[in-house]
């Protein structure tokens, strides 16, 4: 019976993994699919792989609000990415506002490598309690505020937990009333009386909580490092001169009568190198990031938007390996300043100055460019996958 809805909670912002992690989120983190003959993040990855277990009526995805529109583009059929909220209760009650089936299966998507069995075994038990939760023994000594407990008292709770959609509404919204944050849903569903069952996890279902959790996952042969391929980027910016305004390139200011006309401070050669970062992973243009209809993005120095999108490409999970720039102006003169950019433009990418390259020409006096009423660049970047694996 189709009466399971599927959620995967994928909003969190992975403090303990990033740390470790060259900043990729673990959401992010790009493995080879050997079924889907693909590299995918994680949260598609753990999605796809409980879809194929059971035939789930809908299937609803928590993000992050800076992420929610690339994961847009992996979205499959029946499916729905909602934003996450504040804490983990939050998100699932966000989640769950799309949710018309008596039951819930919630999962982590750090839970790369849930077995199928351990799956049908908690969907065979739905009607038995309003909540079913895997768990697992402890085997080794446990203390707890420096005394040695009874270890057969103590057990470890995974997911994914399947719950009676309404109760696990109730239980959440309790919770946040009084101000608890739960860490699973069999908590908050005890908490309100509910009636949990307890089943065998799987040691198979380990959670990814810090990076090397990815190597034992890799050396069960779990799970498998990205291919080793590499994405091109073009990025183009034009704008005119204007007059009492400063002309910046790459971060520097260049001795010039004339500025750069922006809602921006007019960095044309940043700008450039934004879109061709964003083609290169796919997500759109500076446009979609930094809309000039925003006053927050007035007159803004463009080496502050550069580090944003450095840092978003690099939370999911890539990583730069060069820039290439082309600046096409007949004033004002570029070489000059050079190696200045250069070295501005390093310390913003976080790359050597070696894998930098710029390039200047004139339209030989032809077009709007020949004319001296403006400025073009363009720029190629070079990225790939961070393998994490390592």
């Amino acid at each position: 019976m189709n009466d399971i809805t599927l959620i995967v909670l994928s909003a969190g912002e992975s403090t303990r993994f990033i740390k470790k992690s060259e900043n990729t989120k673990k959401q992010w983190v790009w493995l080879y699919s050997k079924k889907e003959k693909s590299n995918l993040p994680l949260w598609r990855y753990v999605t796809s792989r409980i879809k194929s277990m059971y035939q789930f009526k809908h299937t609803i995805i928590t993000s992050s609000p800076n992420e929610l529109k690339f994961m847009q583009k992996f979205i499959q059929h029946n499916e729905t990415i909602v934003l996450g909220g504040k804490s983990r209760n939050h998100s699932i009650l966000n989640a769950l506002k799309y949710v018309s089936t008596k039951y819930v299966l919630v999962t982590d998507m750090a839970r790369a490598c849930v077995p199928k069995k351990m799956i049908k075994r908690i969907i065979k038990s739905k009607k038995s309690a309003d909540c079913i939760v895997p768990i697992l023994n402890i085997s080794d000594t446990v203390i707890y505020n420096n005394n040695t407990i009874d270890r057969n008292k103590v057990k470890i709770i995974q997911t994914p937990q399947l719950s009676k959609t309404k109760i696990l509404i109730n239980a959440l919204q309790k919770a946040i009333k009084k101000n608890i944050d739960f860490t699973d849903d069999s908590s908050a569903i005890k908490a309100n009386n509910g009636l949990i069952k307890y089943i065998k996890g799987s040691e198979k279902a380990r959670k990814i909580t810090y990076i090397n959790d990815l190597k034992f996952l890799k050396q069960n042969g779990c799970l498998k490092p990205p291919t080793n391929i590499t994405f091109n980027g073009s990025g183009i910016d034009i704008h005119s001169f204007e007059k009492n305004k400063p002309a910046i390139l790459g971060g520097i200011k260049i001795k010039s009568d004339y500025g750069f006309k922006a809602h921006s401070d007019g960095d044309v050669l940043i700008h450039s190198i934004i879109d061709a970062i964003l083609g290169a992973i796919g997500a759109g243009d500076i446009g979609d990031f930094f809309p000039d209809t925003d006053s927050q993005y007035k007159n803004i120095n463009s080496t502050i938007l550069l580090k944003n999108i450095i840092d978003f490409s690099s939370k999911i999970g890539f990583k730069l390996i060069n820039i290439d720039t082309l600046i096409i102006c007949e004033i004002p003169k570029i070489t000059p300043y050079k190696s200045k950019i250069i070295s501005s433009l390093s310390k913003i990418l976080s790359i050597p100055s070696y894998k930098i390259n710029i390039k200047a020409t004139t339209s030989e006096k032809m077009g709007f460019i020949g004319r001296k009423e403006g400025i073009m660049v363009k720029s190629i970047a070079t990225l790939k996958y961070k393998n994490l694996f390592l």
